[in-house]
């Protein structure tokens, strides 16, 4: 039933082993390294964790994509140099392709990409329909808005694939994102700590099971998932011209004329 819960939500990424659950283990890791990034031992023991725990989990596409990605931040973090995204992202794909080019008709590397693709591409943008000196006055508002814009971002780079692949798309996602990535980021947490601490796992199941009933009750709102979706390809390539074209008026067209980050 739990299986089905985070499907109808928009949370089944919080269950499968994805880039989230990596990233959020590196920034685990860099922060237990006080975040001396440019140290080349703290760089090579981060990126060879990241590496044992994507071998550990049997090398899904989703982690693959992710610790390759993190392994070139941390890299250009040694020479100290600025990395591009969008240049991570497309060099990343270019070698899982060229190690298997099946990997391109494989969902998850699709949904992988799509997702990242759709997060650096317009969170930038979202980020410019709001002050950024306000914002940093108001920290809880400005971490609540990031991640409202990230998971929007996401769900503009996925939603089509999702609907074609599972003919469903979930329409409270803003609000189950606002749950799940801050109870999934606990628990990993929470994990760690019970392995020092195994007292601390009541607490660990005790919010795993928070998480749970909080996702229930969203299944339970007004049209919490559209199912039988049926698009063509045809249709799903349109829709993602569509998204392009929003995202290019909201490029132009917003408050604050800044240039984006990642170009």
């Amino acid at each position: 039933r739990s299986a089905i819960t985070y499907s109808a939500t928009g949370a089944s990424h919080i269950l499968a082993l994805s880039g989230l659950h990596l990233s959020i283990i590196y920034l685990l890791l860099t922060r237990l390294t006080m975040g001396r990034r440019r140290f080349w031992l703290t760089q090579v023991l981060v990126v060879l964790a990241i590496w044992a725990y994507a071998l550990l989990t049997g090398l899904s596409v989703s982690i693959m994509r992710a610790a390759t990605m993190l392994t070139i931040y941390s890299l250009f973090a040694l020479g100290g140099r600025r990395q591009s995204p969008l240049g991570v992202l497309s060099f990343t794909a270019i070698v899982l392709l060229l190690t298997d080019s099946s990997t391109l008709f494989d969902v998850g590397f699709q949904l992988s990409f799509m997702s990242m693709l759709g997060i650096l591409l317009f969170t930038p943008i979202l980020d410019r329909w709001v002050s950024a000196s306000w914002m940093t006055s108001h920290q809880p508002i400005k971490w609540l808005y990031g991640l409202l814009a990230v998971s929007a971002a996401a769900q503009l780079g996925t939603a089509p694939l999702v609907a074609y692949y599972f003919g469903r798309f979930s329409t409270w996602f803003l609000l189950t994102n606002i749950i799940a990535i801050p109870a999934a980021t606990l628990i990993l947490y929470g994990a760690l700590l019970t392995l020092l601490i195994p007292a601390t796992g009541s607490v660990l199941l005790w919010l795993a099971g928070t998480l749970n009933s909080g996702l229930e009750q969203i299944t339970k709102l007004p049209l919490a998932c559209i199912e039988g979706l049926n698009p063509s390809i045809l249709q799903v390539a349109m829709t993602y011209v569509a998204i392009a074209v929003f995202g290019v008026l909201l490029n132009y067209w917003h408050p604050q004329r800044q240039t984006p980050y990642y170009t």
